[in-house]
């Protein structure tokens, strides 16, 4: 059987304060924690099961997201078991071939944190 969601996403949590188009500066990478750097990321895999939003569940690296496909919305989020903090959100792109690369499907803030 054929699932019609994309099979894992790359997730990236990044200060609230963050320009969605990116930024140049330097210095940016995971770890560095300045605008428009991501301060931790994940590769996640869809789980197979449901999340209590209703979406597909996926899970990875310390995080577990309910991820709607259609939209590439994360709407539910667990960061080593707990909520998403206040300041942070959250970023998604498909994790795809080595060929294509990632890519950045804009900020997405968690509805339930």
């Amino acid at each position: 059987m054929t699932m019609s969601h994309p099979q894992s996403y790359e997730i990236l949590l990044v200060p609230a304060f963050t320009d969605t188009k990116g930024s140049d500066a330097k210095g940016s990478g995971p770890g560095t924690g300045g605008p428009g750097n991501t301060i931790r990321s994940a590769i996640v895999d869809a789980t197979g099961e449901t999340g209590e939003s209703g979406y597909p569940r996926y899970s990875g690296d310390g995080m577990v997201a309910d991820i709607d496909p259609s939209t590439h919305t994360v709407e539910a989020l667990l960061v080593d078991g707990s909520e998403l903090d206040y300041g942070l959100s959250v970023r998604i792109a498909q994790k795809r071939g080595a060929q294509s690369g990632a890519q950045d499907n804009g900020a997405q803030e968690n509805a339930e944190g």
